[in-house]
């Protein structure tokens, strides 16, 4: 198998912010963003913040830009308002939001997804991109697309030790253009 844990490299938390994006949610009833907050910190991550906003393209991207000037957030996980409906604006906030878009993630997430939902997995937007030295994931609201996208992509790659490669190593490169030359 091509991917592979250097246990010689030591493990790097990184800080996560959870954006639970809803019309009909709140706390008590975000099993999804449970499941990521569980998953993070199971695996060595902090939670940076945790919040959950409506389905309004302009509040979710000025919470994603309040979060991307953080210093003390490294990566953001929403899930929910990816869809086909009317209300899911999620992926284009996030898309207001992106200096770069990680266009691989939402292929991968969709060949996991196919594993497990077959072609229902063709409805998914998942998105992930770069902006301001962040790293953004925009997953779907099903508890069981957080847990496909986490344990089957987002665990390796924001994992300092998963080789060939992972985010977290190129993460000090990621604003490199904004610094003075």
């Amino acid at each position: 198998m091509v991917n592979r844990l250097d246990d010689s490299k030591p493990f790097v938390p990184v800080r996560i912010a959870v954006l639970t994006v809803s019309d009909s949610r709140d706390m008590a009833q975000d099993k999804s963003g449970d499941i990521l907050q569980a998953r993070l910190t199971a695996a060595g991550h902090v939670l940076a913040d945790r919040k959950i906003i409506r389905d309004e393209r302009d509040q979710i991207a000025a919470q994603l830009r309040a979060w991307c000037a953080a210093p003390e957030v490294d990566v953001i996980l929403s899930t929910g308002g990816t869809g086909l409906t009317g209300r899911d604006v999620t992926v284009e906030a996030h898309r207001d939001v992106y200096e770069k878009e990680i266009d691989a993630f939402g292929t991968v997430f969709t060949i996991v997804s196919m594993n497990k939902i077959g072609t229902s997995a063709v409805q998914s937007r998942a998105t992930a991109g770069v902006a301001q030295g962040t790293y953004l994931f925009a997953l779907p609201g099903s508890p069981g697309a957080c847990k496909d996208a986490w344990d089957e992509i987002l665990v390796k790659q924001l994992d300092f030790r998963h080789a060939p490669c992972n985010f977290v190593e190129i993460m000090p490169r990621l604003d490199e253009h904004l610094r003075r030359k």
